[in-house]
This record gives C-alpha cells, structure tokens and sequence, in this order.
C-alpha cells in the first residue's frame, strides 16, 4: 500500500514538474496569461506532490513499515522516536526525497512571491525551476526509489548510521544544510532566466540578491553547525578538517558570498552583471 501510494505521488510530481518546465519556457517565449497560471498551478503542484511523499515515507519510518525499501535500509524498532523521524535523512535515497520537499516549498514560496512581478523574467525562472524539480524527481522515479517495494519484509531493520544517532544536531543539522544547498535553485533560475530573456538589470538582481542572501544564511549556519558536530564526534576527526565532506558545503559557500559581493555593486555601479550571473550559477552547480 504505501510503496504504491509513495511511486505514484513522485511520478505525478515528476509529471507537473516536466509540465510546468514546457509551459514555463513557452510562455516565457510566447508571453501569455493563461499560460503563466498554468506554470504557476504546476508549481503549486509540484511542491504539494513532494510535500505528501516526504509525509508518507515519515509515516512509513515512523510505524516501521519494513515493505518500503527504504524503511528497510534504514529503520528499527529499537531507535527512539526522533531518530526513526529523522531517519528521513539519514540515508542517499531519502535525502534526495527530502531535497526534493525542500525544492518543492522553496519553489511555491518564490512563484507566489512574484506571481505579480517581472513578467518577463518569471516564467523562464519558474520553468528552469521546475526543470530541476523534474530531474530530481526523476532520479526518485528512477535509480533512487526509496519507496521500492521490499519482497518477503523483515520483521526489524538496522537503523541508520550509529554515528547519525548520538547528536541531536542530526535534527537541525541537515534541514538548515539542504535550505542551503536547494535554496540556491531560486537564484539560479533567476540568473537563467536573466540571461534567457537577454538582459541582465536592475529587474534582475533585486529578486536574486533577496533570495541568495537566504539560503546563504542557512548554509553559513549549517556549516557552523557541522563544525560544531565534527569537533564533539572523535569518529569524525574531532575537528573541522580540510576534507571532501566540509568541501561539499564550503566551496558553495565561498561563489554564493561572492555572488552577494557581486550583487552589490550591479547595484550601486551597474558592473560585474555578467559576473555575477556566473558566480550565482557556479555556486548552483556546487551544490548538486
């Protein structure tokens, strides 16, 4: 039942994600209101769709339904509470269903936000975002699928990593990483749409600076975070050390405060457009 329910709400969402990409780039093409409604209704869609998966693979962890693949990877009866819920991220497949939640909610809230503003920009930014919805809605469709139905179910599973379970910071710790990571979608698709529309001013830099100086605040605050983590788990060196998994966070970190720098001065100066439209896609493609 639930394997079932979870495949079929992330193929409808990869569906309004894929619908809404097309009509995105037609209407932003072809300008027209029916059209631009209907990419916004999409979107709405789109987040909705994720937002019911991510709750039905919680209710899978938190009841233990070992027939969900995922369940049985990373679920167990013996984990408190709270583990079992933020086992939800404590694995590749479920990260990526939450990553998809957080793209979901992230898109919903900027396409309300502008529904009324720069008409040229938004459709292009709505279907670049949707775009991206799509694929990672095609990677949980496809080579991920956290909701695989598991033949003859255990009675227990093992758990995630015992190293994920003795720090509360796995709660907060990941939700603010992946607000970082996935917000940065919001300036990319402006800077695509920018450059779609070809012309990069004022227009364009007011929304993108507003919406990459969030998910900086998030990832500055995870990184902090992971530091904090690492030092008090000796496993992971007891320290903030120079390695691939704070790389992961940090390089991002570094395009994104640059892109803000960037930012400012298309602002007060009118230079560096082009520039900061690169550093802004840059960091985009360090976060996936």
């Amino acid at each position: 039942m639930l394997p079932a329910l979870g495949r079929i709400l992330i193929l409808l969402a990869l569906l309004a994600a894929s619908a809404g990409a097309l009509v995105g780039f037609a209407t932003g093409a072809r300008p027209s209101g029916a059209g631009w409604a209907w990419a916004r209704r999409l979107a709405y869609a789109f987040a909705a769709l994720m937002v019911l998966a991510n709750l039905v693979m919680e209710y899978a962890l938190l009841t233990h339904d070992f027939s969900v693949g995922y369940v049985a990877h990373v679920g167990s009866r013996s984990v408190p509470t709270w583990v079992s819920l933020v086992s939800l991220w404590s694995s590749l497949e479920g990260s990526i269903l939450f990553w998809g939640l957080v793209m979901g909610a992230y898109i919903a809230v900027a396409t309300w936000q502008n529904r009324h503003r720069y008409p040229e920009y938004m459709p292009y930014a709505v279907g670049v975002w949707l775009a991206c919805g799509a694929f990672f809605s095609f990677l949980l469709a496809g080579p991920a699928q956290p909701f695989a139905t598991v033949p003859g179910p255990p009675i227990d599973g093992p758990g995630p990593n015992p190293l994920l379970q003795n720090h509360y910071l796995m709660i907060i710790h990941p939700p603010f990483l992946y607000a970082g990571y996935v917000g940065m979608t919001i300036p990319f698709g402006l800077a695509c749409a920018a450059l779609l529309v070809g012309r990069l001013g004022h227009d364009f830099i007011r929304p993108l600076r507003n919406f990459l100086l969030l998910p900086w605040i998030f990832l500055t605050v995870a990184i902090v975070l992971g530091g904090w983590w690492a030092y008090e788990v000796l496993g992971w060196g007891g320290y903030w050390a120079w390695d691939p998994v704070e790389n992961a966070s940090f390089l991002p970190w570094l395009t994104a405060t640059a892109a803000l720098h960037s930012a400012l001065l298309v602002e007060r100066k009118g230079v560096l457009k082009g520039w900061t439209a690169t550093l802004v896609i840059a960091t985009y493609l360090l976060t996936v």
